[in-house]
């Protein structure tokens, strides 16, 4: 793999000194970008186009680069491996499914493929932000966790309008919950290893519903599947698991996963005298980015900076950007991390 100028991340990543804390965002490319809306809006295509298509989804993973940010993710969605598997989602605007999982026949149904053969596009997209990074900035992967695609599966759709519904599925047919998880868990590996493969530098696991799910149901049933996946992936590129507002650090560390994304209900000094060789990112509050002032955000930042002592931290928010964050908002983290991230 080339070198890459801007390796701060990296180098955070294998445990190497810095001059100051890497920063990124989730969500970094999207709704809060009027750049982005603008293309959006230009195309007019259907989102799930937009994510197949490797031109535009270069373009618009490129956009959070004038932010001056320390990686680009590529600009997809947890739900894309779902396609190829016989389980597509369409957008209006939210993300819907046909029919919803509801039976072991279904699960028996999905359809394994290949990767190479089914998801060029994304092998095209992570490839095609290498070239025209030509080795500025590392470029990032992931996929969404089984539990996370299980919980869209259920519903049908997006599952914020239906936890309840979703979490008694799970609890009622816990065969069938099973063996779901079980097929995801071993396409994700394919999924994320692929990813790896195709130019990725590091790949992130999105457990997007870890902050609804009760600890019973996550001890049995999530816990297992990031514990399979970390220990399969390619050992050679870096892992990032984000569990969203979970306050289950124990479980985090016996993962496998080489970084931890955490959420605000975690203290990062508590955190890293529980686990000082851990990487931890985060874990500014996404809510102040999008109603506070900016002093309001770059006293959460430096908070973030105080906890850590800038050791073994890459600064990102406790999840994604909201879509009402002001645009200048997220400028002012991006220079405010630069300005006080620096390490003396």
């Amino acid at each position: 793999m080339s070198v890459i100028k801007n390796d701060r991340l990296l180098r955070v990543l294998n445990h190497l000194p810095v001059d100051r804390v890497p920063v990124w965002m989730m969500r970094q490319a999207g709704r809060t970008d009027p750049e982005y809306n603008q293309l959006k809006k230009n195309d007019g295509r259907a989102l799930e186009k937009l994510f197949a298509d490797p031109e535009i989804a270069i373009k618009i993973s490129l956009l959070p680069k004038r932010l001056g940010v320390d990686a680009i993710i590529m600009f997809q969605d947890i739900l894309t491996p779902l396609t190829p598997a016989g389980a597509g989602f369409h957008f209006a605007p939210g993300p819907i499914l046909e029919k919803p999982v509801r039976t072991m026949a279904q699960v028996k149904a999905l359809r394994a493929f290949d990767p190479g053969v089914h998801l060029q596009s994304v092998s095209q997209i992570l490839k095609g932000l290498n070239t025209e990074l030509k080795g500025e900035l590392p470029v990032l992967g992931f996929a969404g966790s089984p539990m996370s695609l299980a919980f869209f599966m259920i519903a049908g759709r997006s599952p914020n309008q239906k936890l309840a519904e979703v979490l008694a599925f799970i609890e009622e047919q816990a065969e069938i919950t099973q063996a779901l998880l079980d097929w995801l868990t071993v396409m994700t590996v394919d999924y994320l290893n692929f990813q790896i493969a195709s130019g990725a530098h590091a790949v992130q696991l999105f457990e997007s519903f870890a902050d609804v799910i009760p600890l019973e149901i996550y001890k049995k049933f999530v816990q297992p599947t990031h514990e399979k996946i970390f220990s399969a992936l390619a050992t050679t590129t870096p892992s990032i698991l984000f569990t969203k507002e979970s306050p289950h650090l124990d479980l985090m560390l016996q993962s496998g996963a080489s970084v931890l994304s955490v959420g605000n209900c975690i203290d990062l000094e508590h955190a890293q005298k529980q686990a000082p060789e851990m990487i931890f990112q985060g874990n500014v509050d996404n809510k102040i980015l999008a109603d506070g002032t900016k002093a309001d955000i770059t006293q959460a930042i430096q908070k973030c900076f105080e906890q850590t002592g800038r050791k073994n931290h890459i600064l990102n928010l406790n999840h994604g950007l909201l879509e009402r964050t002001p645009f200048e908002n997220v400028q002012h983290f991006v220079n405010a991390a630069k300005e006080f991230g620096r390490i003396e």
